[in-house]
């Protein structure tokens, strides 16, 4: 998997602070998770206020459901912790930029800011190959900062697919 850099995105995103580090490395346990159990490693964390509300890890293959994505589980378990379907006041932390039934997910759910890894230059909807969690139609716009730890998830996947050819 090819990961492009920051460097090369065109759109302007704001720089990352300490806790996005704290999480997205939370997150990025959950990927190496994924990866031991045979899964495509993305981990994603739900927080709000400071508080973890829920996780997700790639699950496809042990569900046998596409839909089992890291981000969609993480949304699922904080919408049940905080009792809503609306995420405001809440960050996802991923460590791949989301696909497009991700991105979807995101801005139905109102999640207010999403902090991504490593960029997807062949599913990803942050910037990749569209832009829907920014498109200028949609009612809800998260924040995004992505590229945060890029070459530590970018790692964790190029690791895993190379494994998986040899």
């Amino acid at each position: 998997m090819q990961i492009i850099s920051h460097s090369r995105r065109n759109a302007k995103l704001p720089r990352s602070n300490d806790a996005d580090v704290v999480y997205l490395r939370q997150a990025l346990e959950l990927a190496r998770e994924a990866a031991a159990a045979g899964e495509v490693p993305v981990g994603a964390v739900v927080v709000h206020d400071g508080v973890v509300v829920g996780t997700g890890a790639n699950r496809t293959l042990r569900d046998n459901d596409a839909t089992a994505h890291a981000e969609l589980l993480a949304i699922r378990s904080a919408s049940a912790a905080l009792g809503r379907w609306r995420l405001n006041g809440c960050t996802l932390y991923v460590t791949l930029e989301p696909c497009a039934m991700c991105a979807g997910a995101i801005v139905l759910a109102r999640v207010d800011r999403v902090v991504f890894g490593a960029w997807d230059p062949k599913a990803g909807m942050v910037g990749s190959v569209g832009d829907l969690l920014r498109h200028p139609r949609l009612n809800h716009r998260p924040e995004v900062s992505g590229g945060i730890l890029e070459e530590e998830s970018g790692a964790v996947i190029r690791e895993f697919f190379e494994a998986r050819r040899q």
